[in-house]
C-alpha cells in the first residue's frame, strides 16, 4: 500500500481555523508576504496562494479592505481585483501551462464561503484527466507541488 502524505490540510480537516480574519492579516502585514504566498499586491487588492488548495496553483485574489458583498467594492478595488487576477492567471499560464480554470466566488457561508467575512475569488487551475479515482475511492486529493515549491516557479514568472 502506498502512503500520500500532505499534513498541512490536517488543520482544515480538523476545523481548527483562527477566529481573526486570516486575509486582513496577510493585508495588513506586508512583511510576511513569503510566508503567506503573496504573489502580487497592489494599492487596493492582493493575491495569494491557497493554503487548502483543491488543486496545484490555486490562488486567490481579494481586496485589501474587510468586505463581505460585492456591492460594497469601489471601482478601484473592482479594477485591481481583476488587474491582479489577469496578472496572477498569467504567471500560473507561464509556471504550470494549465488547461483551463474554474475562476469563480463563493459569497455566504451557504455557498461555500470559507472565509465569509472576506471576499475573495477563487482560481483553480484544471487539466485534462486531473480527476481521478482517488477523491472517490479514497477521500483524498494528491497535489503534486509543494507550496514552497510553488511559490518560488511563480516569483520567477512575476
Amino acid at each position: 500500500m502506498n502512503t500520500l502524505w500532505a499534513p498541512w490540510r490536517m488543520s482544515y480537516i480538523n476545523g481548527q481555523k483562527e477566529k481573526r480574519c486570516v486575509l486582513c492579516a496577510i493585508a495588513r502585514n506586508k512583511k510576511n508576504d513569503k510566508k503567506n504566498f503573496v504573489l502580487l499586491r497592489g494599492e487596493y487588492a492582493f493575491s495569494v496562494l491557497n493554503l487548502y488548495p483543491y488543486n496545484n496553483g490555486h490562488f486567490m485574489v481579494c481586496p485589501l479592505r474587510h468586505i463581505k458583498n460585492l456591492e460594497d467594492l469601489n471601482s478601484h478595488e473592482i479594477s485591481e481585483l481583476f488587474t491582479l487576477l489577469k496578472k496572477t492567471k498569467k504567471m500560473t499560464n507561464q509556471t504550470l501551462r494549465p488547461h483551463a480554470y474554474n475562476i469563480g466566488i463563493n459569497i455566504g457561508e451557504a455557498a461555500g464561503a470559507g472565509i465569509a467575512g472576506h471576499l475573495h475569488i477563487h482560481a483553480v487551475p484544471r487539466w485534462a484527466g486531473d480527476t481521478n479515482f482517488m477523491p472517490v475511492t479514497a477521500h483524498t486529493k494528491v497535489i503534486p507541488q509543494s507550496l514552497v515549491s510553488l511559490y518560488k516557479k511563480l516569483l520567477i514568472a512575476r
